[in-house]
């Protein structure tokens, strides 16, 4: 571990405000773990595990004590208030599994966090769903970077593992999420064109 505590730190820094994308470092991280050996694959796991458990924790907070300034936010923009109001029901309807989902949802874990704090879901039952998403989230990232790592060690390829790897994550979600949107969009035409 010579000298890398530094990347220690800024992992903390990247992964505890909730709004900042971190999966290019991650990756890229667990890629130097895996190529070098000079980081230890506990810590990478570690680290950021409780770092993004913290900051969840802190905009759920944020949500539950300062309710008023954040839905003046949230209505500033009809698309995040469309997006709380549908994540709320989704919050009372499926409980901890929608607090895992939305980790996955292009800016949803801010909104999630925010959402659970604002419409009063249970604190333990958040911080379930939380460690639980960040668990997969940072094992999938740091692994798959670890693994290229390992795979790829000569020269400066490995830095470009954290990229890639945090381009092809982005896109199968992307992609996921486009999918279920049209499974969405046609089962509720069929459902319409049934009731007419």
């Amino acid at each position: 571990m010579d000298g890398g505590y530094w990347i220690y730190a800024v992992l903390v820094l990247v992964t505890v405000p909730p709004m900042v994308p971190n999966s290019a470092l991650l990756a890229g991280a667990g890629a130097m773990a895996g190529s070098s050996g000079g980081l230890s694959l506990p810590l990478l796991l570690c680290v950021p595990l409780v770092a993004a458990t913290v900051g969840d924790l802190a905009v759920f907070s944020l949500g539950r004590k300062a309710q008023r300034p954040a839905m003046a936010w949230l209505s500033r923009d009809t698309r995040r208030l469309t997006a709380m109001e549908r994540l709320s029901g989704l919050l009372r309807r499926y409980g901890v599994p929608s607090v895992i989902a939305v980790r996955f949802v292009p800016a949803g874990r801010g909104l999630g966090a925010l959402t659970a704090g604002l419409v009063g879901f249970p604190v333990r039952s958040f911080l379930l769903g939380a460690v639980v998403a960040e668990a997969i989230f940072v094992s999938y990232t740091v692994g798959l970077g670890y693994a290229g790592g390992r795979l790829v060690t000569d020269g400066s390829a490995p830095f470009f593992i954290g990229p890639a790897v945090s381009l092809l994550v982005a896109g199968f979600f992307l992609a996921a999420q486009r999918i279920c949107g049209r499974q969405g969009s046609s089962q509720g035409e069929d459902s319409l064109s049934s009731r007419v």
